[in-house]
């Protein structure tokens, strides 16, 4: 089953797989800002969150066409609506990914030695759920039925996610000899990050909504 405006509107096609590839991409900075971040590499570090605000800036430029599209252009009215809210809320998953690399810029956590993998795990688990957010979507407008061939990985990745984010806060909360505000703001680090698939999540469970009001 596919989207008409698949079908007979290339165009709109074309701009829906730009803005999930934007999507797609800001997992991909965030993780190698993570990673550039854990080995001190700060000027990897700052062309990542450069990088990652450009891409989100062209996602949201793109989001925006496709909104006024969408509606100036009478495109499929029957969905218009689910489309809309797809496209905000992969909108913002990108957008928690720039927020959560610059939260690293600005508080610039110390994180020792001991958490880098488990942190490296951490960010893998956030944006392989988002990942397969991504191509729900893409199976949405395409073939809508091959939506659940994907959506059913991102709730396995948020579950990884929230193994790791709680394995890690059990470790840092096991150190004694650091400080509390420490150990508290290691703690707000990892649960804002693991929110990251907590947000795929709950799009999948929407998308889910929007296939069986279309198999209806």
């Amino acid at each position: 089953m596919e989207f008409n405006i698949l079908k007979k509107r290339f165009d709109i096609g074309r701009q829906i797989d730009d803005f999930l590839d934007k999507v797609s991409e800001s997992g991909l900075l965030f993780k190698h800002g993570v990673d550039a971040y854990l080995k001190n590499n700060f000027d990897s570090f700052t062309k990542k969150i450069e990088d990652i605000a450009r891409v989100e800036h062209a996602g949201d430029a793109l989001r925006r066409d496709l909104e006024e599209r969408l509606y100036t252009q009478t495109l499929i009215p029957e969905s218009r609506g689910d489309v809309l809210e797809l496209l905000e809320n992969m909108d913002g998953l990108l957008d928690r990914f720039k927020g959560a690399l610059w939260r690293f810029e600005i508080e610039r956590p110390d994180i020792y030695p001991e958490l880098h993998d488990d942190i490296r795990d951490l960010a893998t688990c956030v944006v392989e759920s988002t990942e397969a957010m991504v191509l729900s979507a893409r199976a949405f407008f395409k073939d809508i039925s091959a939506v659940a061939d994907h959506l059913h990985k991102v709730s396995h990745w948020e579950t990884q996610s929230d193994k790791v984010s709680s394995r890690i806060q059990k470790q840092v909360f096991n150190k004694p000899e650091l400080d509390l505000s420490y150990r508290m703001q290691l703690r707000d680090f990892i649960r804002h990050v693991d929110k990251i698939a907590d947000r795929a999540e709950d799009v999948a469970d929407k998308l889910r909504i929007y296939v069986i009001k279309r198999s209806l």
